[in-house]
């Protein structure tokens, strides 16, 4: 549980630094982007491939590898002194943090072979990461209230250190007795599809239809076609396509991506609305998400014995539903989305996320025999770290391209400074410091209108595909006759 809880809490915790490190570093937008997003495209351009090198060399081995790398950068990212090394940081921190997520449950899926043990199991597994990712603001919040936005990544430590310890001693070693060989080609590939693809969408939201724009997506699109064809050429394949014609496997892996980018989207705006617009400080914008973050862990756990007695599809798509009630109460209060209406959304958020969280991942999992958990704990990894992409990529850079088109900087200021105002709340903010009180009031109120209008058209997109979803979901895993 612990490597759990600390990539879990780390995919989330940056969020609320967001707006200290956009008034230290003054990123643009495109670069505040890149910092929440580097990490987890790195994580999910590596996963399937880690989890078949942990079957290969030894789950537990790369398991601490992961660990003792990703302490270390962590350490170098709380000093980074400029938005571009902090964003190589956390590529790196990614490398190293592929290695510790199929590790974990791959492992949960060697040492429970009986399957009410492996569901409960995978059950409190889920559980840790909901509350992980829900707990992380609230971790930021406490750290960000005594120290600087760089404490957050010292947060590793107390994870890192009794897990080095302990591991050799509580874990057992498990490895594939005939392991594939690593496609290196195929891993190309799939950095090569997934990093233009989101450059992609942040260019063409910032920019407009431009050559960098296209061209990363034509580049994105080539590299997916030759990657998909070749997993299904070659006898050892990155990802196992034929796993994909099992209806089960591909409505849990698709649940599985929705939920997490909904979650990460959610928080993404969230915690600027919170600490930018409503003016809380990080520990009470923190705080106001902890009942949200329990109600997660104990939604996944009754899933566990619900399923006994519901169908999987039925409780994976209420699970759906729940999360698309709670972007329909932000859309509904948008125009007074206080603290409480926050509060209430993401607990049934969160309830949504823990309950299809848990059932898709043991899904997955009793898809595949023992020996081939590795790979297929990827797969679930990748759809997670994908969803936590595409969250903050597609709804942050929606977010972003309202409030650049919403918001009115005042005339005659110094261009980089109407620049910085232009890009994002945070730099807004930091401007209006250094303008008269009257401009600086007005760029102020004005930079707050334009956040939220973006917050009500990116939870309104956000509420469908969550829909569209549950119905997919709903027809791919419905019980057919032979």
């Amino acid at each position: 549980m612990l490597p759990v809880l600390l990539i879990s809490v780390d995919n989330t915790v940056l969020s609320f630094a967001l707006p200290a490190i956009s008034r230290e570093l003054r990123p643009s937008s495109t670069a505040l982007l890149w910092i929440v997003d580097i990490y987890p495209l790195v994580l999910a351009g590596l996963l399937v491939a880690m989890g078949t090198l942990g079957d290969r060399i030894g789950r537990r081995k790369l398991l601490l590898i992961g660990a003792t790398g990703f302490g270390a950068i962590s350490a170098a990212a709380a000093f980074a002194p400029t938005a571009e090394l902090l964003i190589a940081a956390r590529a790196v921190m990614g490398f190293f943090g592929a290695m510790l997520m199929p590790s974990t449950l791959s492992l949960l899926r060697s040492m429970f072979l009986d399957a009410r043990q492996r569901t409960l199991a995978i059950a409190v597994w889920a559980g840790a990461f909901a509350a992980g990712s829900s707990l992380g603001p609230i971790v930021g919040g406490v750290v960000l209230a005594h120290f600087s936005w760089g404490a957050v990544f010292l947060i590793a430590v107390p994870f890192l250190l009794p897990l080095l310890v302990l591991a050799p001693i509580v874990i057992p070693e498990s490895k594939d007795p005939a392991p594939l060989r690593i496609d290196v080609l195929s891993v190309v590939l799939s950095l090569l599809a997934l990093a233009p693809f989101v450059l992609a969408i942040k260019t063409l939201a910032h920019d407009g239809v431009g050559v960098l724009g296209l061209a990363s997506l034509a580049l994105a699109l080539v590299s997916g076609f030759f990657f998909l064809r070749r997993q299904r050429r070659i006898a050892n394949p990155l990802i196992d396509l034929t796993l994909f014609r099992h209806a089960p496997f591909a409505g849990s892996v698709l649940a599985n991506f929705l939920a997490v980018f909904s979650l990460v989207g959610f928080l993404f705006f969230v915690s600027q609305h919170l600490q930018l617009v409503l003016g809380l400080d990080p520990l009470t914008a923190g705080l106001l998400l902890l009942p949200g973050a329990v109600l997660s862990v104990l939604a996944g756990l009754s899933a566990a014995h619900l399923v006994r007695r519901v169908p999987p599809r039925l409780v994976i798509v209420a699970g759906i539903l729940l999360t698309t009630a709670g972007f329909a109460l932000v859309i509904l209060l948008r125009h007074d989305l206080d603290a409480g209406a926050i509060a209430v959304a993401f607990a049934i958020l969160s309830v949504g996320v823990g309950t299809a969280e848990t059932i898709s991942n043991d899904t997955i999992l009793s898809s595949v025999p023992p020996e081939k958990a590795g790979a297929a704990s990827g797969v679930s990894e990748t759809a997670y770290e994908l969803g936590a992409v595409l969250g903050t990529a597609v709804l942050g850079a929606i977010l972003a391209a309202s409030y650049r088109s919403a918001v009115s900087v005042p005339a005659g200021i110094d261009p980089e400074a109407a620049r910085q105002a232009g890009e994002t709340l945070g730099g807004a903010i930091a401007v209006a410091e250094s303008l008269s009180a009257e401009q600086g009031a007005a760029l102020i109120d004005s930079a707050r209108a334009a956040f939220d209008s973006g917050v009500g058209t990116t939870s309104l997109i956000a509420a469908v595909l969550m829909l569209v979803a549950a119905v997919a979901i709903q027809v791919s895993m419905q019980p057919r006759r032979r």
